[in-house]
């Protein structure tokens, strides 16, 4: 009896082991392939805190909140079951699809871009007026719906690029490794956010602040700092996010074009950092993917910038009718 006990224990021991060295392959995997999509997720913690603006202080908190449970929604109910159906029956789809979204990410960018450089009317502008007029529930209830289905977009590029990364493994592997990217990425992007919408009430009570000198002077100065530095801190992920965009689709679409033999963009771009890099001895591998991402950045911003003809003047009479039943249905 001892000895089956024994054998018993032993064979619980092994299977715990075995399932924390499968967590610890899952939790590594997942921080690999998450690591691919940092442009992407760069961008959805800088274009989402502008879906914040306009509301009451206390509004701010429940509407984050409100986008990052539909971002969850997004990837874990729909875009992790569709990833892994593509990777067990069509996998041939996977670097397509990575394309077509690089393709709307240089659209996004270039469109942003070509917004700063020509201002015109932003396509929420309307939505806005008509939330004004129907109240702020409505126009929260917009705006929240509005981010949700932006955050589908980037969400769907953060889960194919994770997929693309992955070597090959169990099905279960791969879900596991797509729900921690899924989970951890959501936490980080709208935690991030929320820190970024409520700083500068964190700052005004800094300001506030009733401490005596000196410590009280340095609170007060360190709080009117924050308030301050808020609207450059917006401007600055505003550009970051938009470039991120940009590098990051161009960089989709060269890899993508690699993979189905035309090498050229992305040799040249190889050519260009080896070239650069034997002229900087120093911190060679951030210049290496410096010149990489000014290369994809431009290859983006080219692709980009014929998309926003074609989508304006080809596509968009098709394109009304879907978008005006999307809107309906928000």
């Amino acid at each position: 009896m001892s000895v089956g006990l024994i054998a018993l224990l032993d064979d619980v021991a092994f299977m715990v082991r075995a399932a924390a060295a499968s967590l610890d392959d899952v939790a590594a995997q997942a921080a690999k392939a998450g690591t691919k999509a940092a442009g992407v997720v760069i961008d959805d913690a800088a274009v989402t805190p502008r879906y914040v603006v306009g509301f009451a202080a206390e509004r701010e908190l429940p509407i984050v909140g409100k986008i990052a449970v539909g971002s969850l929604r997004n990837k874990l109910l729909f875009l992790l079951p569709g990833a892994l159906a593509l990777s067990a029956f069509a996998p041939w789809a996977i670097t397509p699809l990575l394309m077509l979204g690089g393709a709307y990410l240089c659209y996004e960018g270039a469109e942003k871009v070509y917004e700063t450089l020509v201002p015109h009317r932003a396509h929420g502008d309307q939505d806005d007026r008509e939330g004004c007029a129907e109240g702020d529930r409505s126009r929260e209830d917009r705006r929240v719906a509005s981010a949700i289905k932006t955050d589908f977009i980037l969400s769907a590029e953060i889960m194919a690029i994770t997929l693309a990364a992955l070597p090959e493994g169990s099905f279960w592997m791969r879900a596991g490794i797509l729900a921690v990217v899924a989970v951890g990425i959501t936490a980080g992007v709208y935690g991030v956010v929320a820190l970024i919408v409520k700083a500068d009430d964190v700052g005004l009570a800094l300001a506030r602040s009733t401490a005596t000198p000196p410590l009280g002077s340095l609170i007060r100065g360190l709080g009117r700092g924050v308030v301050r530095s808020m609207p450059i801190l917006l401007k600055i992920l505003a550009i970051i996010g938009t470039a991120a965009m940009i590098w990051v689709g161009g960089g989709i679409l060269m890899h993508g074009l690699e993979t189905y033999g035309l090498s050229a963009p992305a040799h040249a771009a190889h050519e260009a950092a080896a070239a650069v890099v034997s002229r900087v001895p120093f911190a060679t591998g951030f210049v290496e993917w410096l010149v990489t991402a000014i290369a994809s950045g431009l290859i983006g911003l080219a692709v980009g910038g014929l998309l926003i003809p074609l989508t304006r003047f080809a596509l968009a009479p098709a394109w009304q009718p879907l978008a005006a039943l999307w809107k309906r249905d928000a």
